[in-house]
């Protein structure tokens, strides 16, 4: 038993079996070498994608916030000038305002005088048609003339 199994490794030497042994294991190792090789180069790159990809990402972030607070911004400074178009329009409507009523008070003035000398003309018709004496009416008429033209001008 002993002389077959020295008879079986001699016959392993004789046909080179341990080198041929040696030799797959040794491209076995350099495959696996290979593949850890492109493993860690895979991951370099993925690692460099991620760091591209963060830093695009902080940057579209910067984009975003630059963007809101011009916006802010923009929306501060339209509030400010609607405020004070309001205010200019409110201005003028009052001075409007203030232009009708002064043409108003004006017109109902005019209107008081046209009244008055209107009823101090019929005050003279009638003091006339009652048979007045000449110098008295003319005297009257005299009169009512200037409290008129006093209150005109």
């Amino acid at each position: 038993m002993l002389l077959a199994f020295l008879l079986f490794i001699a016959v392993l030497v004789y046909l080179k079996v341990p080198g041929k042994i040696g030799g797959m294991l040794d491209e076995r190792a350099v495959g696996i070498q290979g593949e850890l090789d492109e493993a860690r180069s895979l991951r370099e790159e993925a690692q460099s994608i991620l760091a591209d990809y963060e830093r695009k990402q902080k940057e579209v972030q910067g984009q975003a916030d630059q963007i809101v607070a011009n916006a802010k911004e923009e929306a501060k400074a339209a509030a400010v000038q609607a405020k004070d178009d309001l205010k200019a329009s409110i201005k003028r409507r009052l001075a409007a305002a203030e232009d009708q009523i002064a043409s108003a008070e004006a017109s109902a003035i005019k209107e008081v005088k046209d009244t008055a000398v209107s009823v101090a003309v019929a005050a003279a018709q009638d003091v006339i048609a009652k048979g007045m004496k000449a110098k008295e009416a003319g005297d009257l008429i005299d009169a009512a003339i200037a409290d008129v033209g006093e209150k005109l001008h």
